[in-house]
């Protein structure tokens, strides 16, 4: 697809467009190019597992082109806090569960080129939104070709066994399970100071 009609799809489907979108759509555009994947929505939906390194805006835009979304288990979130993603093509196989891929991130650098190439624009949003739009691919990333170990229980589609843990009886999915003794317990029962909630009790 064109860039206008995936950055309005993407001004859609996350609520308004931003600078973090225009890239998004631009990243996810580059590497299906260098992986030379034409339709990743279609005939090629299956090729891709995209790792993103931020929960941002650019996420939701790169999950719009590549079709990838973590309900689906073909988007995985890295949280490193980086305007990067690593995009895994399943058919570039290079070993027992390693794949080859490309990993893409934005240059510091197209903020100062949005600067000087368009000093007349204000404010900065609308000025990064038209630099992002215009900048060439190798003036906005720098690309990595990389291999990424993804094992069968990490692919979309995996079905897995499910189990309960052993202490709250929750079920746990996809091998996540961490075994203490004879007793299988999920990451919160096996680990309880690491949890992200705290249990408060009326």
């Amino acid at each position: 697809m064109e860039l206008e009609a995936l950055l309005k799809e993407a001004e859609i489907a996350h609520g308004h467009l931003c600078a973090g979108q225009v890239l998004g759509v631009r990243m996810a555009m580059h590497a299906c190019d260098l992986l030379q994947i034409t339709e990743p929505r279609g005939k090629d939906r299956k090729r891709l597992v995209t790792f993103v390194e931020i929960d941002r805006c650019a996420t939701d835009a790169i999950g719009v082109v590549t079709g990838c979304r973590l309900g689906k288990r073909a988007l995985k979130f890295v949280d490193w806090g980086k305007m990067a993603a690593t995009f895994v093509d399943l058919t570039r196989v290079v070993a027992d569960d390693v794949y080859g891929g490309v990993r893409v991130a934005a240059l510091e650098s197209s903020k100062d080129l949005a600067r000087q190439r368009f000093p007349e624009i204000e404010p900065k949003n609308l000025q990064q939104m038209t630099a992002y739009r215009e900048l060439s691919d190798a003036e906005l990333f720098s690309v990595e070709w990389v291999e990424v170990r993804l094992p069968a229980n990490e692919f979309p589609g995996y079905k897995g066994g499910r189990v309960a843990c052993a202490i709250c009886g929750e079920g746990i999915n996809y091998d996540r399970g961490v075994l203490r003794g004879d007793e299988l317990l999920c990451g919160g029962c096996a680990a309880p100071e690491s949890r992200y909630y705290k249990v408060v009790n009326p």
